[in-house]
Parts: structure tokens; sequence; C-alpha cells
């Protein structure tokens, strides 16, 4: 996996811009608010088909400006390929692959990528939709089934709770809500189950990067499912149409709940992550420094996770952390990518941070302009 180029036309503060990249390690420097991580975000676009910054499309063209274009290369198994986004006020973006039209939902997994920014830092300590979002984000790049299982979820989910709405305020009768019960408590459980088997991948894989990156020391990652009963999942043949059944079961029980709040009260939307290091659970009991150690080791397992499941090291963006790590967790993390050979994009706003042996092509970010250095 590999990007070769990038073009940006009228993209936030960037006028035009060309950049080429080799297979190596890219780090762009610079101070703040020069448009580093500008770069980051088109990338990420890319693969996304949405900016980890602003849920807004406008925001990314450049003030003055009618219009916005991101276009990349990139190498996939060897193969070339490219992806252009065309955005323009007051019009909707339009994707491309090779001149055809994509629709987002099939953009996703096409360039696989791990973004990794100070944001993520609170991965172990922050609410649990981060932590969803983390292992949601690794799974619909590796599925497509997956993601598309994910937003289906996701309308059924709105749909109910638009109904329990009209429920509570007598407009709908409550026997309306049973199909889309058992639509729900299917793609629940399907979901539910696809998230165990990673969960049980990224433990074994977050376990190993820990013990490199904190000395030997260990780290388990366990699925919690809210309001579960022990032993629901223990037996991994059938767990599926279990978990399908109890899901059912539970709709039923809670619907005077679920009523009363216009809100459904189960689902894999309420589940969580459990980190564990040395018998203690990070996220109540770790200290600062083990939360983001245990950060760093979910984050670098991912890219191992996404290579075992699409077949190649997908993409490392690093925006900005460099200097919310202390200089054992930095050194360990560009050991790291030295080791793997993994193409990394970094941005950093001091040179300092890295080795005295240069470790890959560095350029100069100041005012919208790039130059190699």
């Amino acid at each position: 996996m590999q990007i070769t180029s990038l073009v940006l036309r009228s993209y936030r503060n960037y006028e035009e811009l060309h950049l080429a990249f080799d297979a190596g390690v890219q780090i762009f420097l610079g101070a703040n608010a020069q448009g580093k991580t500008n770069i980051i975000e088109a990338l990420y676009y890319a693969a996304f088909g949405r900016s980890h910054r602003t849920s807004s499309d406008a925001e990314l063209i450049r003030m003055g400006e009618s219009g916005a274009h991101i276009g990349l290369s990139f190498l996939r198994h060897e193969v070339p390929s490219a992806l252009s986004f065309t955005f323009a006020r007051g019009a909707r973006r339009r994707i491309e692959r090779g001149g055809e039209n994509l629709r987002q939902r099939d953009l996703v997994g096409i360039l696989p990528m791990v973004l990794f920014s100070p944001e993520d830092l609170f991965l172990v300590k922050g609410a649990p939709a981060l932590r969803r979002r983390y292992l949601d984000a690794e799974l619909s790049q590796a599925s497509p089934a997956y993601y598309g299982e994910l937003l289906r979820y996701t309308h059924i989910l709105r749909q109910r709770n638009a109904l329990l709405k009209n429920i509570r305020e007598r407009l709908a009768p409550v026997d309306v809500l049973l199909p889309w019960d058992v639509q729900l408590a299917k793609s629940a459980a399907y979901i539910t189950a696809r998230r165990i088997a990673a969960t049980e991948q990224l433990s074994a894989l977050s376990a190993r990067v820990q013990a490199v990156i904190a000395d030997g020391e260990t780290l388990a990652v366990a699925y919690e499912i809210a309001h579960a009963p022990a032993g629901l999942t223990a037996v991994k043949e059938g767990m599926t149409g279990r978990l399908e059944l109890w899901y059912n079961e539970m709709f039923r029980e809670g619907r005077a709940r679920d009523i009363a709040r216009a809100a459904t009260g189960i689902g894999p939307h309420l589940d969580d992550l459990v980190l564990v290091t040395a018998g203690m659970n990070l996220r109540s009991y770790g200290s600062q420094g083990q939360q983001r150690t245990g950060a760093l080791a979910l984050k670098l397992a991912e890219l191992f996770y996404l290579r075992e499941n699409v077949g190649e090291a997908p993409i490392l963006l690093l925006d900005d952390v460099m200097s919310e790590l202390d200089a054992e967790r930095r050194s360990a993390l560009l050991s790291f990518i030295r080791s793997e050979e993994i193409q990394t994009f970094i941005t950093a706003t001091d040179a300092a941070y890295f080795p005295q042996q240069r470790m890959g092509t560095y350029r100069y970010v100041e005012a919208g302009r790039i130059r190699e250095i």
C-alpha cells in the first residue's frame, strides 16, 4: 500500500499543491496553523469520504473560492489507482475512481488507513463512543459487509427511536414496533458477534505491541455488552443466534422504558471495550502514562489487524502526536515505524522529536507552501 501523489486545489489554505511520495516516511515540519494538518486531513478524506475535524465539506473550500479539489494516486497490491473529490459551494460533492462516480459507502476500504491524533490518546480514558468508533473504523475497512450492516443498524435504530417518540406522544400504536424490533435484533447480533471476534484478535495483537513499547507489560482487551448476563457469549458456536434471541427478549422487556425515554436502551450502540493491564482496569485505575501507552498499543494493533485482514499494511497518519508523547514512548513509536516499513505521514512542530539520522523525506510547511528540506 502506497500513496504516490496528492493534488490539492483551493483546499483549506492551499491554492494549488502537487506532492509526490515514495514508500517511506513523510515528515511535515512547521509552526502551528501553517497547513500541516490540512495535508493529513486530505489524505484521511480520501480514505473515508469525510474529514476527521469537521462535518461540513464547505469548510474545506479555500476562503473566497467557489469550489475545491482533492486528487490522490495510490498503489494497492502494486496496482495503480486514483481517487478524485470535487467540492462546490451549494452543491453535492463528487467522488470518482478511475473516472467513474463512487458513493461514500463504496469508498471505505479502498485505501486502508490508520490515523493517530492527539485525541486518540484519550481512547482509553475517554467515553465509550470513542472505543466503539475505533473498533467500527477498522472492521469497516476490513469488511464492506460489516460497514453495510453498521449503516443498516444505524438506520433501523433511528427509525425505532422515532417510533418510540410517536408512541409516547400517542401518535402511533405500540405494535408498530414489532417488525423493527426483529430487524434491529438481527442486525445487532451480527454486529456484536463481529465486534467480539475482532476484539479477540485485537487483544492478542495489542498484547504483543504493549510488551514491546512498555517493557514487557501485559495488556488484554475484552468486549463488554451493555446489560448482558454472564456467559452469554462464552460458547462461540451458535453465538449469533443466541444474541439475536437475547436482543429480541431485551427489546420486549425494555419496551415501556424505551417508550418513556424515546430511546433504545440496549444494543451495540451502547457497548464498550475494556482494557486490562496487570489485572487492573486501565480506564478506572491506570495512570496517565499507562493509559497513553494503552492507547498507543491499540492504534498500532490496528495496523496489524488491517494487514492481517486485507493482506497489505495500511497507511499510517500521525498528526501532531510527537509533542504529546514523552521521549520514551516517542522513541518506541518511531522504532516501530522503522521496523515495520509502513508508509507513514507525520506532522510535527520540531525536528528535534526525530532521531539525528534522517528517517524519511522532510518537508517544511509555511502559510500553505511546502518545500523539501
